[in-house]
């Protein structure tokens, strides 16, 4: 089946293929056509340009988008959205004072967390995140990656990432699973770090791997969680299983994460609230995505990425929700352009890029997703009526869009 969007207001992030991410500068610009068609057969795109340049009668279904633009959906490359229940009442103990490091050290965070996903059926899990990841795509999110990490226990983990490859199995939009045993120390070894690593090595990754669970490897390298050396000996054996580093780095501390990272050719390091300007030498020199969360940092109340340092820099900057129960509660990627635009002064171009095209980079799904490319898939987000794509990051309390198209699909 052939569809084609006509009269479209404008026609956004329309690269070649050779394009997979853009940097510094490179990130002001946003390619786009005005008065444009768009054709796509099937789940894939096919054809685009003016509208002077096409012929509605080779379509099956004709979509008029006059007075509406059209962009590559979201690519939301650092999510925990398989989790159970909520931490509201952590919400009113940060009102009343308390810091995340001071709830965390008392038992709450991802150990309150943790205790509730290893008392929750499979199916309650999975029915629970279903509805999340149903949420995201109407806001527009069409790829993501989700993380475990709230198990913290062979059996949990592994229930995680099963109810992950269940969502993958069953929506189509491309789902990527991070294994993260060591997002925090659990209570039983609370005197033996060590010991749980030993067991995230020794018993956790052999049976994700021998049931092919995950896509990549992830840890949180930050004071109170886990040492460099403790990253160093975690991505160590995730390679050996042929998993990729993404890493929790630089939330509150500069303990040499973003180096580490660089060091095991990270596909991304994320969080980054602080950053040095050995960080920065060291990434540009790499491969590495550098993964900015600012709706964590609105919720929690601290640093914002500083991201007119690193794109400034000349490197090349993403964004994701982070969407979890405890730092952020919110899959909304229109809320994270708004919020980077807002308060970490990226232009509209700069945070659609970082969105799109640089997150799919974050989650290596640059050959299907993150631009208008043919060749590519068709998921797309058309806009209501709006006066430019400026007012996207404008209206951050609007939801400015009017469908969302998975695979060629209307949802």
């Amino acid at each position: 089946m052939t569809t084609i969007f006509i009269n479209i207001k404008e026609l956004l992030q329309t690269r070649p293929r050779e394009i997979t991410k853009v940097s510094g500068l490179q990130m002001k610009v946003l390619p786009s056509i005005k008065n444009a068609y768009l054709l796509i057969k099937d789940d894939e795109i096919i054809d685009f340009g003016e509208m002077n340049n096409t012929c509605f009668g080779i379509a099956d279904e004709v979509v008029d988008c006059t007075g509406k633009i059209v962009l590559p959906a979201w690519v939301d490359s650092h999510t925990h959205i398989v989790y159970a229940g909520n931490r509201e009442q952590e919400f009113v103990d940060r009102i009343n004072g308390l810091s995340y490091e001071e709830i965390a050290s008392r038992g709450g965070g991802i150990l309150n967390s943790a205790e509730k996903l290893q008392n929750t059926s499979e199916e309650d899990l999975y029915k629970q995140s279903k509805k999340r990841l149903e949420e995201i795509m109407q806001l527009g999110t069409g790829a993501v990656e989700i993380k475990s990490g709230y198990g913290l226990t062979v059996e949990a983990e592994i229930k995680m990432l099963r109810v992950i490859r269940r969502l993958k199995d069953e929506y189509k939009l491309p789902i990527k699973a991070t294994f993260l045993g060591a997002h925090a120390v659990p209570k039983e070894f609370k005197d033996n770090k060590d010991g749980y690593m030993d067991q995230i090595i020794n018993q956790m990754l052999p049976a994700v791997s021998d049931e092919g669970l995950a896509d990549y490897i992830d840890i949180f390298c930050e004071k109170g969680y886990f040492s460099i050396e403790d990253t160093e000996r975690i991505l160590e054996a995730g390679k050996k299983y042929g998993l990729r580093a993404k890493i929790h780095v630089n939330q509150f501390n500069i303990i040499g994460g973003v180096t580490t990272g660089v060091k095991y050719n990270a596909l991304s390091v994320d969080h980054l609230e602080v950053i040095s300007d050995d960080d920065i030498e060291v990434l540009k020199n790499s491969e590495t995505m550098p993964v900015a969360l600012p709706s964590c940092s609105y919720f929690l109340g601290i640093p914002y990425t500083p991201a007119r340092k690193i794109i400034d820099a000349g490197l090349p900057l993403a964004l994701a929700t982070d969407f979890n129960p405890g730092s952020t509660p919110s899959g909304n990627m229109n809320f994270v352009v708004s919020t980077a635009c807002i308060k970490m002064k990226m232009t509209p171009e700069e945070a659609i890029n970082a969105a799109t095209i640089n997150a799919a980079y974050a989650m290596d799904v640059t050959e299907t997703h993150g631009s208008i490319t043919i060749g590519k898939k068709a998921n797309l987000i058309v806009t209501k009526e709006i006066p430019s794509f400026g007012f996207l990051p404008y209206a951050f309390g609007t939801n400015n869009i009017d469908s969302v198209f998975i695979n060629g699909q209307k949802i």
